[in-house]
């Protein structure tokens, strides 16, 4: 387990800066663009910050929607285990953070035996604002 207190670089850390500043999940191009002016210049920069903040846990990565999103669990330090709900009207995406369903994954294994050492679900719906509308 990788701890979250790692040293991050210069890059790392303007991204990750950037990200947590967002009030939406942002695309890696997204990232770039607004980063230009403190030195990012090529999107290999921002990709390889990227990927060494979601391995640390900092940030997680929206499979579906090819975004990225702080890590907004203080309890959280795996990068391997992510759960999200995803509104289908506004896109407001939350970190689920949920004792009962990160144990049940944990030790869940599929009908051939296969124990799963990653995952990142994402469940998809209405969130309070939109379903009161």
């Amino acid at each position: 387990m990788v701890q979250k207190q790692e040293y991050l670089s210069k890059n790392q850390k303007i991204v990750l800066d950037h990200v947590e500043k967002a009030n939406q999940p942002l695309k890696a191009y997204s990232i770039l663009f607004n980063v230009q002016k403190k030195g990012l210049k090529a999107p290999l920069q921002v990709y390889r910050a990227l990927d060494k903040l979601v391995e640390i846990g900092k940030i997680h990565k929206i499979e579906s929607r090819n975004t990225f999103v702080a890590c907004k669990n203080s309890n959280c330090v795996v990068s391997n285990a992510t759960a999200f709900s995803i509104c289908e009207s506004c896109e407001k995406v939350t970190e689920i953070n949920n004792s009962k369903l990160s144990k049940y994954l944990s030790n869940f294994e599929d009908n051939s035996g296969m124990k799963y050492s990653k995952y990142n679900l994402e469940f998809f719906g209405l969130c309070k604002k939109c379903k009161n509308k």
